[in-house]
């Protein structure tokens, strides 16, 4: 019996011996949200309360804008995605946009929600909730990946709030054979994502976002750097958890109910979301435009803003002459 349980004890006392390495040269302490605001909320940054949350929101242009572009970033990400999109479309004098964005529960300097509830449905009420506080009740819903998906949900459930939708490399559709990165990969595997609440390196973030980015050059240690510590941001990994143990499929037969006009935007070397969904979205869209780049990933806001944001420029004012 002994010698049964010595190949065992040593094989738990190497695991354990693994464990303690790992978390001695891994282990990483949530930051605390203050310290982060000192870098990452500055002017024009703004906190409301809302749901039990200190919403972190910027809400810039033209405040007599009766229709604000509302951008809605992705898993993992913050209002700062849409950082270069926002600088151009805003200094345009020819524009009189209003633009709104936020960091989503879970993410960012908005975190963790007291109900850790993040599916579908919960998100839908707060963008509703969050706009009605700021007393808007039309707007262009914009979103990429998971605030893609958000967007035409929202669009789907609250039609009459909605004037146009724009999509960026959106979640709807079921996913087939796309590569994924290695941290949503991490997360999504059933014990070994408990880890990540405690080892989280930013050799991970990095390595994740180069699968993230087809140009790797935007892969610099800033942005690294930005998307690792609001990923540590007080109790955002655990809700970033919370919320990919709780993902259900979206239901892509909604889509085709869908009547505004919508502008889909993607980048063709999208390793997380085929561009193959983009073709899925214009053909159940049928008032929809689409737009492809080509030799950009799946955050085109970031890798291509220019062509994004002359995009949306394009789109709207389109939208405008055609209301005339």
């Amino acid at each position: 019996m002994k010698k049964m349980m010595r190949p065992l004890l040593y094989t738990l006392s190497s695991f354990l011996l693994v464990l303690i390495i790992l978390f001695s040269v891994y282990a990483q302490r949530d930051i605390p949200v203050e310290k982060l605001k000192l870098k990452y909320a500055q002017s024009p940054s703004k906190f409301l309360p809302l749901m039990g949350m200190q919403v972190h929101y910027r809400d810039e242009g033209n405040p007599n804008d009766p229709s604000p572009l509302i951008l809605i970033h992705g898993t993992s990400s913050s209002l700062n995605t849409w950082d270069s999109v926002v600088k151009i479309i805003v200094s345009n004098p020819k524009n009189k946009k209003r633009i709104i964005r936020f960091d989503l529960p879970a993410f960012g300097l908005t975190g963790p929600n007291p109900e850790n509830d993040y599916g579908g449905a919960y998100y839908i009420n707060f963008v509703d909730s969050f706009l009605n506080v700021l007393q808007i009740n039309k707007c262009t819903i914009t979103g990429n990946s998971l605030g893609g998906g958000i967007a035409w949900q929202y669009a789907v459930v609250h039609p009459e709030k909605v004037n146009k939708v724009i999509l960026l490399d959106a979640t709807g559709y079921p996913q087939k054979n796309e590569k994924g990165s290695l941290g949503f990969k991490i997360a999504s595997l059933p014990i070994i994502n408990n880890l990540l609440l405690f080892i989280t390196p930013k050799s991970l973030i990095k390595k994740s976002l180069e699968t993230v980015f087809y140009d790797k050059s935007f892969v610099t240690e800033a942005t690294v750097t930005r998307y690792h510590e609001l990923l540590l941001s007080a109790g955002n990994r655990r809700a970033t958890l919370s919320l990919f143990k709780s993902r259900r499929p979206l239901n892509p037969k909604e889509i085709k109910s869908i009547q505004q006009p919508t502008l889909i935007i993607w980048g063709e070397q999208d390793q997380l979301i085929s561009v193959d969904n983009a073709y899925l979205f214009k053909q159940d869209i049928k008032n929809s435009q689409l737009f492809i780049l080509p030799n950009v990933g799946h955050i085109p806001m970031e890798e291509s803003y220019l062509k994004v944001a002359n995009a949306i420029q394009a789109f709207i004012n389109l939208c405008l002459q055609a209301s005339k």
